[in-house]
């Protein structure tokens, strides 16, 4: 019974990891006892998709045209969904193209 609460717990920190910046401290702060690895794949992937988006997505809102800006916001937000729907199924996918680097850049949380 402990364990299933302890995996409803990591999928809940690796949730919350998605939820902007906050919910990546959140998680991190959460996850700074136990060092689960699931949860630290999961907020790799969502702090490093939150700073990416935040940085690119100030260049882009600058352009003030949905043809430029529009594209943005859908990609991130399908990136975001691909990382919740892992993270709710338990599983460990890598957010496409970008993952990778970000798994590589945040290796000691």
């Amino acid at each position: 019974m402990n364990t299933q609460t302890d995996n409803s717990n990591n999928k809940i920190f690796a949730i919350v990891s998605y939820l902007h910046i906050i919910g990546a401290i959140i998680s991190l702060v959460m996850n700074m006892e136990k060092k689960d690895p699931f949860v630290s794949f999961h907020i790799r992937q969502g702090l490093g998709l939150t700073l990416l988006s935040m940085a690119i997505g100030t260049m882009v809102s600058g352009f003030d045209n949905w043809l430029v800006s529009g594209p943005f916001y859908i990609f991130f937000f399908i990136l975001w969904i691909y990382g919740i729907i892992g993270a709710i199924q338990g599983q460990m996918y890598v957010i496409p193209v970008i993952g990778p680097f970000f798994q590589k850049l945040f290796k000691s949380i």
